[in-house]
């Protein structure tokens, strides 16, 4: 049976704290456009409050998620209990995307999440909805531990490089609505 909320309990955040991996829904505005669901790990989410939470986005091949909350602000977070006591949490809200430019970016890197300061983004989550249920289907996993290809394939390149080619590689979605926006040329 489940259960729906209108803010995270401190119960809630303990069990998303627990997870290792966690996923993200969002979809264009437009119905022709492609859903996109994204796995994300490294202990990369936090609670910022009851209503408030963000994560880290640490790249990737695509730039889908940021898009779609760029353009109409919708997301979904999805937490699964792969061990202990089955459970869904499903975290429904707004999105702001604080790219790496953004005046908010460091003072966010720094405080939540300081080993990646090779984020693209971080997404600040204003929460709306909070949804638990059984998770009775979800299989038992075992957890090994990070994969660490994203950080030996950033370790060498200078912070500058970096951004530019997510600049160049993330300019747009598969549905080509903006994605990394290009940095303001100082004034």
């Amino acid at each position: 049976m489940s259960k729906t909320y209108d803010s995270l309990d401190d119960k809630l955040t303990a069990f998303i704290g627990r997870q290792k991996i966690f996923f993200v829904a969002t979809a264009p505005h437009n119905d022709e456009g492609h859903v996109n669901l994204s796995p994300k790990g490294h202990d990369a989410f936090r609670v910022l409050g009851p209503n408030k939470a963000a994560y880290c986005d640490l790249g990737g091949s695509g730039i889908e998620t940021v898009a779609h909350v760029r353009e109409n602000g919708r997301v979904t977070i999805m937490f699964c209990a792969f061990e202990g006591a089955a459970n869904i949490l499903r975290i429904y809200g707004q999105g702001d995307v604080i790219q790496f430019d953004d005046p908010r970016f460091d003072a966010m890197i720094a405080e939540h999440f300081p080993k990646w300061p090779y984020a693209r983004n971080i997404v600040l989550i204003d929460i709306e909805r909070v949804m638990d249920s059984c998770g009775w289907s979800i299989p038992f996993f075992d957890y090994k531990g990070e994969r660490d290809q994203l950080e030996r394939y950033i370790e060498h390149k200078p912070l500058d490089e970096w951004r530019a080619s997510r600049v160049m590689k993330n300019a747009t979605s598969i549905d080509g609505l903006p994605g990394i926006v290009p940095p303001k040329a100082a004034e």
